[in-house]
Order: structure tokens, then sequence, then C-alpha cells
């Protein structure tokens, strides 16, 4: 299971993308800003291509509050795909 801690600080998420693998999942973690609020987007999909390479089709996304808790509601939903692998 993914933990906070293997997430980096919102510090870096404002700069670039956060990406990793778990368990046979891969998971993306950006910065968006939409009329002026910024917000956290998350992926997953299925290994083994990288982000480009996966069909549309079999990636799963959510968008959350960009802020400490939106990392950890993050970490908590690609945690329930792991979960189902």
């Amino acid at each position: 299971m993914l933990k906070r801690e293997d997430v980096l600080s919102l510090g870096y998420l404002k700069k670039t993308t956060f990406s990793g693998s778990c368990q046979g999942l891969r998971f993306l973690l950006q910065s968006e800003e939409q009329d002026g609020k910024r917000y956290l987007h998350v992926f997953v999909w299925p290994e083994p291509y990288a982000f480009d390479y996966t069909p549309d089709e079999q990636k799963q996304d959510c968008t959350l509050e960009f802020s400490e808790d939106g990392i950890c509601q993050a970490v908590e939903w690609i945690n329930r795909f792991l979960s189902q692998t």
C-alpha cells in the first residue's frame, strides 16, 4: 500500500508531476489550474506502459483539492485500486 510519506510535498507538486508504481499499478499526480484555482489531478492505470503509451480507456482519474488533505485523499484513492490488484 501507498503511504502519504511516499508522495512528495505540495511545493514539489506545484512545480512538476509525481509518478510511481506499486503492485502492478502506475499512478501520476499533477497540479492543474482552472478558473484561478489549483487542483490535484490524479491518474491510475495498469502496468507495464508509461502514461503516454497507455490507451485512455485504461486510465482512471479524479480531481481533488490542491492541499495536504487532497494528497491524503489521493493516496486513499490510489490504495483502493491497489486493493483490487
